[in-house]
């Protein structure tokens, strides 16, 4: 699938209704930018079941920082 977007205001980008719905995307779900040979690609990071977080012993927080420091340390 290729489709054309439009970088806004702050330079944001919306993504069409049909590739959110295709992937799955929610408001607050976190991506991986990764720019490759001119090109953007965006991946979805795999969100934990509701159940998994609930009985972690680690907040959703402190995995988004770890995941974050992952993916800046994968992108370098």
């Amino acid at each position: 699938m290729s489709l054309k977007v439009r970088v806004g205001k702050k330079y944001a980008v919306y993504l069409p209704k049909q590739v959110v719905e295709r992937l799955g995307i929610e408001e607050g779900d976190i991506l991986i930018l990764k720019v490759e040979e001119g090109s953007l690609i965006l991946k979805r990071v795999e969100r934990l079941p509701k159940e998994i977080e609930y009985w972690s012993e680690v907040s959703p927080e402190e995995v988004e920082e770890v995941g974050e420091e992952i993916s800046e340390k994968m992108f370098e």
